[in-house]
C-alpha cells in the first residue's frame, strides 16, 4: 500500500469545514474523506471498508462495524466520551481507540457556570414572565445565594476542575469531590456520591458514562438531596434516570437542574421533564465555540497523522504491550 492510498474516513458530518483534516492528512499522503452515516450501522460498516483511519462523532462503532474493517489502524473520536465505541471489539482486532480529551474546557465549564445561574436565578421563567407582560416585584418562587453554600463535584477531570476555578468568585464555603482517578487540591474534600448527594446544594456531573455510571443519579440518589439542591449535567445524559429526576423536580423534591445532555440524543419532545418549568435545558452545546471546533477537528486530525506515521495517539485509550 503506497502512501498515496492511505485513506482517513470521517462517519458523520456537521462541522462547516474539513480543511484542517484535508491539509493535514495531505502532508503525510493521506487522503480524506467525508461518509456521514447518519447513525445508521449499515452505512457506518460500508463507510469503513478501506480506511486506514476512522474519524467519528455520534455513530455508533459497534462489533458489527469494527468487523467490517478490513485495514484500519485506529478509530478517533472528535470529542471526549467514548461510549459510543465497542471498546473490547476494537482490541480484539488490535485496533487503537483514541480521543480528544483536551479541548472545549472552558466552553463547556461555562455551559455548566451558566446553567447553574439560569437555574438558581430563576432566568428562563423571568425571562418568559416579562414577556408575557407579568412584571412581579417580588419573588415569585423561593431564591437562595450561592454565597456560604456546598458545591458537589461527581468527576474530577479537566471540566471539572476548570468549573471549580469559574466557582471561585461566588463564595461557597465547602467543595467536594468523587473522582476515584484524580488526586485532589487542598481545600477539596474527598466524598463519595452518597455524602455529595446528602450534602451538596449544587451537584454538577463530570464522569464518564459507562457500566458503572449509567443512571448513577437515580430516584434514590435524588431523594439524598436536599430540597435546595441544584443538578448540572454537561457530560453525559446517560448518568441520570431522567424518568426519576422528572419525579424529583415535579415534587419539588430538588429545587431545580440545568442539563445540556440527555438520553437518547436528541431526547423525545413529549418527555414530561420539558414541562417542569424548574429545569433549564440546551442541545449539547457546551462545548461548542468557534475556537473550540476548530481545535476539535485539528486535534482529532493529529492523531491520525501520528498514527499514519507509525507512532501511539496521544490519548490512546485501548493500550495494548
Amino acid at each position: 500500500m503506497t502512501e498515496q492510498n492511505r485513506l482517513v474516513v470521517a462517519l458523520d458530518d456537521g462541522y462547516a469545514s474539513y480543511d484542517q483534516e484535508t491539509d493535514l492528512l495531505k502532508a503525510v499522503g493521506a487522503r480524506f474523506e467525508l461518509r456521514p452515516c447518519g447513525g445508521d450501522a449499515q452505512r457506518a460498516a460500508d463507510a469503513v471498508r478501506g480506511a486506514d483511519i476512522v474519524l467519528v462523532r455520534e455513530t455508533p462503532v459497534s462489533l458489527p462495524v469494527i468487523e467490517a474493517m478490513d485495514r484500519c489502524r485506529a478509530v478517533i473520536r472528535y470529542g471526549i466520551g467514548t461510549d459510543n465505541i465497542d471498546i473490547g471489539a476494537a482490541s480484539g482486532r488490535r485496533i487503537a481507540v483514541a480521543n480528544v480529551p483536551d479541548y472545549g474546557i472552558d466552553e463547556v465549564s461555562t455551559h455548566a457556570m451558566a446553567l447553574l445561574l439560569a437555574v438558581a436565578r430563576q432566568v428562563v421563567n423571568r425571562d418568559r414572565e416579562v414577556r408575557a407582560g407579568r412584571w412581579s416585584a417580588a419573588a415569585t418562587r423561593a431564591m437562595y445565594r450561592l454565597s456560604g453554600r456546598t458545591v458537589g463535584l461527581i468527576g474530577y477531570g479537566r471540566i471539572a476542575r476548570s468549573f471549580h476555578d469559574k466557582l471561585a468568585g461566588f463564595g461557597f464555603s465547602r467543595v467536594l469531590a468523587h473522582d476515584p482517578h484524580a488526586v485532589l487540591p487542598d481545600g477539596v474534600e474527598a466524598a463519595d456520591i452518597d455524602q455529595i448527594c446528602e450534602q451538596a446544594d449544587v451537584i454538577s456531573l463530570h464522569a464518564p458514562l459507562g457500566p458503572t455510571t449509567r443512571h448513577m443519579i437515580d430516584a434514590r440518589r435524588l431523594s439524598l438531596m436536599k430540597a435546595t439542591a441544584i443538578l448540572v449535567n454537561t457530560s453525559r445524559g446517560g448518568l441520570i434516570d431522567l424518568d426519576a429526576l422528572h419525579a424529583a423536580l415535579a415534587a419539588r423534591q430538588i429545587l431545580g437542574a440545568g442539563l445540556d445532555v440527555f438520553e437518547p440524543e436528541p431526547p423525545s419532545a413529549s418527555h414530561p421533564v420539558f414541562t417542569l418549568d424548574n429545569v433549564v435545558v440546551s442541545d449539547h452545546i457546551g462545548w461548542y465555540s468557534e475556537e473550540a471546533m476548530r481545535d476539535l477537528q485539528r486535534k482529532a486530525a493529529e492523531e491520525a497523522v501520528r498514527v499514519l506515521a507509525g507512532g501511539r495517539p496521544k490519548h490512546w485509550l485501548n493500550v495494548w504491550q
